[in-house]
């Protein structure tokens, strides 16, 4: 594990922000507008999608995907300049928010700035022609990190980004080696303590299926020793597969006790129901209760909390990348009153102690067992009333979520189909 991995990431609030569809303008300045509502839903770092300009060769749709990148050390003039970016980052840290962008390293756009300075920097075919691991990444090249000049140059790039912004979510961390985000961690420490480091971590089928070509592909046991925060793709099968049929909650709830038991004890996972790669989560469930307890249950797991953008008003369409869209454009509700109140819940959890999960029928039981506090929460994920035992001595409580009273009686708890988090402090 990283060593010096800020626990206190456990109880924080991410919100995800792709520039070109936040706003009708798409800019930095126009996402400044914002900011004041991102900051009361409790944010704590704002992950600012990619922001260099994208490259033309090959491009999906008329914009082109952010992360199909020209020029890592510029800024895609769509958004703004240099100066709008530094603008917005000290307007971010005004509202006691930090900034993080993303790092895209694993490839570039075939017509980037390295392809054109350094073709020796990439990975070919058999016929010599600069290619890709992935097929359906038709609109990027992969970069080849056999050459340490490739690693200077990345570091270097890392270190002069990092005296503006306060950390990286690194896409597709796993297909770099970790060697380079170990030596690239210490490199950016030095100019800027404490930078928070995401990485997306991918599927296992994916880690297995680059292995089995003989590419590099971490699991997130190994990016943990450079990064603070992985992605919950390890699990993400499973997750899906809740709502396609092909696995139960039983199943869901097993791999991610798991997780406790396989990575390191100050392990930091990014939970979340979606971001801007999967289907909007409101899509997936039947009503409003459903959608209730998972968006409580999210918030709830030992880990950064994630939002991306629309997440907070229900949005169930699919938003591309590649051209121009709205993330705001389907709101179903605002449902920004009780994320702020599961935000505060949050805040209340114990960094430490025991954290287990259990799957009582449709309601999954969580608890936290800490020397300071236990803590229970109970989630009837499929909005129905139910009745579940916690480990709390009979009484009245008061729900950590909404402040209402709450009985356990013969150490049970009804739910009423709605989500309950209940504390009991430690004995003085």
């Amino acid at each position: 594990m990283a060593k010096n991995t800020d626990l206190n990431l456990r109880r924080q609030l991410m919100y995800s922000v792709f520039v070109r569809n936040h706003t009708k303008e798409g800019t930095f300045r126009a996402l400044e507008r914002d900011l004041d509502r991102i900051a009361a839903l409790g944010t704590d770092i704002i992950w600012l999608m990619p922001i260099h300009p994208i490259g033309k060769v090959a491009r999906k749709g008329e914009l082109g995907s952010p992360y199909a990148i020209s020029d890592y050390r510029a800024i895609n003039p769509e958004y703004g300049t240099l100066d709008d970016l530094k603008h917005l980052v000290a307007e971010i840290h005004d509202r006691g928010m930090k900034c993080i962008i993303d790092v895209v390293y694993n490839h570039t756009a075939p017509d980037s700035v390295l392809a054109a300075e350094h073709p020796e920097y990439f990975f070919c075919d058999a016929d010599g022609n600069p290619s890709r691991h992935v097929a359906e990444w038709w609109d990027i090249v992969d970069l080849d990190y056999s050459h340490h000049g490739l690693w200077d140059y990345q570091i270097e790039t890392l270190v002069m980004w990092a005296g503006i912004v306060d950390g990286f979510r690194c896409d597709v961390a796993s297909m770099v080696p970790v060697d380079f985000w170990c030596e690239a961690r210490e490199a950016v420490e030095k100019v800027r303590p404490g930078c928070i480091w995401l990485a997306e971590s991918v599927f296992q089928d994916h880690v297995r299926g680059m292995r089995s070509e003989g590419a590099c592909c971490a699991s997130d046991s190994e990016l943990y020793e450079a990064f603070d925060i992985c992605y919950p793709y390890d699990v993400w099968d499973v997750f899906d597969g809740v709502f396609n049929g092909s696995s139960t909650l039983q199943d869901y709830i097993r791999v991610l006790n798991f997780q406790e038991g396989v990575y390191p004890g100050n392990y930091v996972k990014l939970r979340c129901l979606e971001n801007h790669d999967q289907p909007r989560f409101a899509s997936k469930v039947e009503n409003d209760d459903a959608l209730r307890s998972w968006m409580a249950f999210s918030y709830f797991e030992r880990g950064t909390t994630m939002l991306y953008g629309g997440t907070e008003f229900g949005a169930k369409k699919a938003v591309t990348l590649f051209d121009k869209d709205d993330n705001f454009g389907d709101k179903q509700a605002d449902w920004q009153p009780y994320l702020k109140q599961l935000r505060a819940m949050k805040r209340r959890l114990p960094l430490g102690g025991d954290y287990r999960l259990r799957c009582d029928g449709g309601v999954i039981v969580g608890s936290y067992v800490a020397p300071e506090k236990r803590v229970w929460g109970v989630f009837p994920v499929h909005g129905a009333e139910g009745t579940v035992a916690v480990n709390l001595p009979d009484g009245l409580y008061c729900d950590m979520i909404d402040g209402r009273e709450v009985e356990v009686r013969n150490g049970t708890v009804c739910t009423g189909g709605t989500p309950v988090v209940l504390e009991k402090e430690a004995a003085k």
